[in-house]
């Protein structure tokens, strides 16, 4: 584990950061020379943490083999049961083809990242405007066409569209930090480009940004008020989709 570990996690909360060490460590004792980076990225590395956010890690190797993976399995399910953390494992080959695959959430990385292990591989690494665009279409269209349905599906239960909202807020935020930079628009953070694609659409979609706040802060909405922000959140993804059609 390198030594300033602790330093580079100092903001987030005590339990993330003991799971991360003891994670990083076991990563570090059990893959030793395939170990190559790993990169905290999303609202953990951007010090914007909250109760219901995932703590996600990219892990880059320089091979995938079974008998050193199989030693991580049990530290990673601690992991994740500990503090919500959620792992990508990618092997140092693929970094340019996940970043042209995956654009979106590749650009969120170089947007806001912090190495806890080894060197910054996304240093460097450039994603295409060509596949943002395509990118932003495909997942904007993605989140407007499952939220239609898991809208009708689950928002007679006001705990169930509650899980589901909170599962759109990050996608719906870095979506948005996505479509603001690609329209040459400064971006501070998720949270911000959303609240300005929401004031740039008019009254319609006012009170969301506040309601995925509170759920973040919170972890819970009042049950009136859970099935209405789905809805709005379900409609700011196709909203989110039609301007990305009209980007060039």
């Amino acid at each position: 584990m390198p030594a300033d570990l602790t330093t580079h996690i100092a903001d987030l909360p005590p339990h993330v950061q003991r799971a991360l060490q003891v994670l990083v460590a076991d990563a570090e004792a059990g893959l030793g020379s395939d170990l190559i980076s790993v990169v905290l990225f999303g609202s953990a590395a951007e010090g914007r943490l909250r109760s219901t956010s995932d703590v996600n890690l990219i892990l880059v190797l320089a091979g995938f083999e079974r008998a050193r993976m199989d030693a991580l399995r049990e530290p990673l399910r601690l992991a994740h049961a500990a503090a919500k953390v959620e792992t990508m494992w990618l092997l140092v080959s693929e970094l340019a083809p996940a970043s042209e695959a995956f654009a979106v959430k590749f650009a969120d990385v170089l947007r806001r990242r912090r190495v806890l292990f080894g060197r910054d591989v996304f240093a460097g690494l450039a994603v295409t405007r060509a596949a943002e665009i395509a990118g932003l279409r495909q997942v904007t269209l993605n989140l407007a066409l499952r939220g239609r349905d898991q809208y009708l599906r689950r928002s007679l239960r006001a705990e169930q569209a509650t899980a589901l909202l909170a599962d759109l807020a990050g996608p719906l935020r870095s979506s948005a930090a996505a479509l603001l930079e690609l329209e040459g628009l400064p971006v501070e953070s998720g949270r911000s480009a959303l609240e300005q694609v929401c004031r740039s659409l008019g009254d319609v979609f006012a009170g969301l940004p506040g309601r995925l706040s509170e759920l973040r802060e919170g972890g819970r909405l009042p049950p009136d008020a859970a099935a209405s922000a789905l809805f709005d959140a379900v409609r700011l993804a196709g909203a989110l989709h039609d301007r990305a059609v009209r980007l060039t």
